[in-house]
């Protein structure tokens, strides 16, 4: 494939539009540490390698295709997005919301990256749009399809991975509980709005 490097290039510029995803592992980073952080992160990573799996089955053809099938998935992308933005809003900063913080799991952070990450049935049809651009229909297309999504998740890895030391880094001048509720209140109203941004919208 010539054309990988302009893939990469497409790849990591998607990926550093704030989304969802993005707005979870700066909230994980200044919330819960790095060590759960990096769990959201394979989460969404993960998440992009099922997403890009099920865009070469027939099943990505259905929900591309169907219009109920489509809108099935992507209300229930459209309220888990505001049911966490709620839980975000609602979260107020003191020993027991610092003592949840803590008692989040790994495993808890990585399913919440996981189901942020493929909340959206739209991400199906990007990668249904984007992979066929750049792969050789000369040559075989299942080397070329895992090349494809493999470094599309290593990119969500190293892009996330630079959000989320940046805002660990950041942690120290918004250690303030008034600072912590500000960043509760932005990230559940972000949520929020992808939420209901998502179930407005159309394909």
């Amino acid at each position: 494939m010539d054309s990988y490097l302009l893939y990469v290039g497409v790849a990591a510029a998607t990926i550093l539009l704030p989304g969802p995803a993005v707005v979870l592992t700066v909230n994980n980073a200044i919330q819960r540490g790095l060590l759960k952080t990096f769990a959201g992160i394979f989460g969404v990573a993960s998440a992009i390698l099922l997403v890009a799996a099920i865009s070469a089955t027939s099943l990505g053809i259905i929900l591309a295709s169907s219009v109920m099938a489509f809108t099935v998935v992507k209300v229930i992308g459209a309220a888990y997005l505001i049911y966490l933005g709620v839980k975000m809003w609602r979260s107020k900063e003191g020993s027991k919301a610092q003592s949840n913080h803590k008692e989040s799991s790994v495993f808890k952070c990585f399913v919440e990256g996981f189901l942020v990450s493929s909340s959206n049935p739209k991400a199906i049809i990007f990668f249904m749009s984007i992979f066929p651009q750049f792969i050789d229909l000369t040559q075989d297309y299942q080397p070329q399809f895992i090349l494809l999504a493999v470094t599309f998740s290593l990119l969500v890895i190293a892009i996330h991975t630079v959000y989320a030391l940046f805002s660990s880094f950041a942690k120290a001048t918004l250690s303030s509980s008034k600072s912590r509720q500000l960043i509760n209140k932005v990230s559940g109203g972000v949520f929020m709005g992808f939420g209901v941004g998502l179930a407005a919208s159309s394909r």
